[in-house]
């Protein structure tokens, strides 16, 4: 009785088991991924629902991918990339709600107008094609200064100081001398009468090397005695920049008495770095404001470019003219200045921002249309009013990614399809991974 009774169980429950089994062969089947009870209902728009995962990359681009799912040291998920998503023959698809969510922006690649604005510091210089010297040929001394303060106004022809000089007077009664001898050989032999001309003739030359006026050596030819002091005059019209003449001082010949400028142009000596020498020529037209004079604006010519470059500042010197009719531009004056770079040629242009530069290549992302985009090496050249030249790598009338390149970059993975067109692999993961790993190779979702 006793052994009977567990056999008996024993029995009961291998047929329930069997009848439960032939129940659930008979019942309506579901689908095979239904959810469990208590489990959030799948919608269609569930990507893993629609479409295969290639694998897993990190959320932050970093060049690395796993088979499963992980988490990367800051506890960020990996994102999954989708089959369609990762890159074939270099080109990136991204789904459209996805670039909805990314804000891409495009623009077209034109042919434009470029031009760039150099905007530099400068010092106002004296013109040095108008600036003189005023200095004595011979040796003397100053008896009287006619123009005795420095920064004072002359013209030329005018008379800035009176000198002594013994070698002067000498000359002067030499050339008078000369002057009346050629005046009593009138009805003497030719020869003797052409030698006396000769004699006035170099006595005067004397003279006039010594820069005395012809008014002076006039009245010396009428037979007026010599003059005890000589007058000396400005060469040009201008503003005394330096006085170094003191009354009663001893000269020597060519020694400095006055420093003349005339100040009715300037000059504004600007440095620009080298990587903009090439953007400035002579000719161009700039502007300039100063900080003694807020509000104007004044205009000049760029008429000079150092042939050398300043080693210690990686810098070249510019010359740019200025009118200075007022007499407002002063020398020693800081400006800010401005030089127009551009030009009416048209070059092949897209926005600044659609150039990503990797150090070694620059890149323009190409929108070809249906989500499909396509990382294009180009060569860029001149850059200014928010624009980029193209040199190479793309024709006009292109779509181009000026907006959410960076994001496209890592939501897509574009570093793969920049490998891809050098014949690489993604992350070394090959393009037929599944998304189901080896069961022996499932991780939980946190990595642990």
């Amino acid at each position: 009785m006793t052994l009977r009774t567990p056999i008996t169980v024993i029995a009961v429950v291998a047929l329930s088991a069997v009848a439960a089994g032939i129940w659930s062969c008979s019942a309506p089947q579901g689908p095979a991924n239904a959810p469990r009870a208590g489990a959030a209902p799948a919608t269609p728009s569930d990507d893993g629902a629609k479409r295969k995962i290639l694998y897993y990359r990190n959320a932050m681009g970093l060049p690395d991918t796993s088979p499963v799912p992980k988490k990367d040291a800051m506890g960020m998920d990996y994102v999954p990339v989708y089959a369609g998503e990762d890159t074939e023959s270099g080109h990136v698809t991204v789904s459209a709600d996805r670039l909805q969510k990314l804000g891409v922006r495009t623009d077209l690649a034109m042919n434009r107008p470029l031009s760039r604005t150099l905007r530099l510091v400068g010092t106002l210089q004296v013109n040095e094609r108008l600036e003189s010297t005023v200095n004595a040929k011979f040796e003397g001394w100053i008896t009287t200064l006619l123009v005795n303060t420095t920064g004072e106004r002359v013209s030329r022809g005018q008379p800035l100081l009176e000198v002594y000089s013994p070698d002067l007077v000498a000359a002067q009664q030499d050339y008078r001398v000369a002057v009346e001898a050629l005046d009593s050989l009138r009805d003497a032999d030719p020869q003797v009468r052409a030698s006396a001309e000769r004699l006035v003739k170099s006595s005067l030359e004397r003279l006039r090397n010594w820069d005395i006026a012809d008014a002076e050596l006039a009245s010396l030819g009428r037979g007026e005695p010599p003059r005890r002091t000589l007058t000396l005059r400005s060469q040009r019209d201008g503003v005394v920049l330096e006085k170094m003449a003191r009354v009663g001082m001893r000269f020597m010949p060519g020694e400095p008495l006055y420093q003349i400028a005339d100040l009715s142009t300037v000059w504004l000596v600007a440095s620009v770095f080298e990587q903009d020498l090439s953007l400035v020529r002579i000719g161009q037209h700039a502007t300039a404001t100063l900080a003694a004079y807020p509000g104007r604006t004044f205009t000049g010519t760029v008429t000079f470019i150092s042939p050398v470059l300043q080693p210690e500042t990686r810098t070249a010197q510019v010359r740019i003219e200025f009118a200075n009719r007022e007499g407002v531009l002063k020398p020693a004056l800081f400006a800010n200045v401005e030089i127009a770079t551009g030009s009416a040629a048209l070059r092949l242009t897209v926005p600044d921002s659609a150039v990503l530069d990797t150090g070694t290549r620059q890149l323009v992302i190409v929108d070809r249309g249906g989500g499909m985009f396509e990382p294009r090496e180009v060569t860029a050249g001149l850059r200014g009013d928010g624009y980029a030249e193209i040199l190479t790598g793309i024709a006009e009338h292109e779509t181009v990614v000026v907006d959410g390149n960076f994001l496209i970059d890592s939501e897509s993975n574009l570093k793969s399809a920049v490998q891809g067109m050098a014949g690489h692999v993604h992350g070394g993961v090959p393009a037929a991974t599944t998304t189901e790993p080896p069961a022996s190779h499932q991780h939980p979702p946190d990595g642990r």
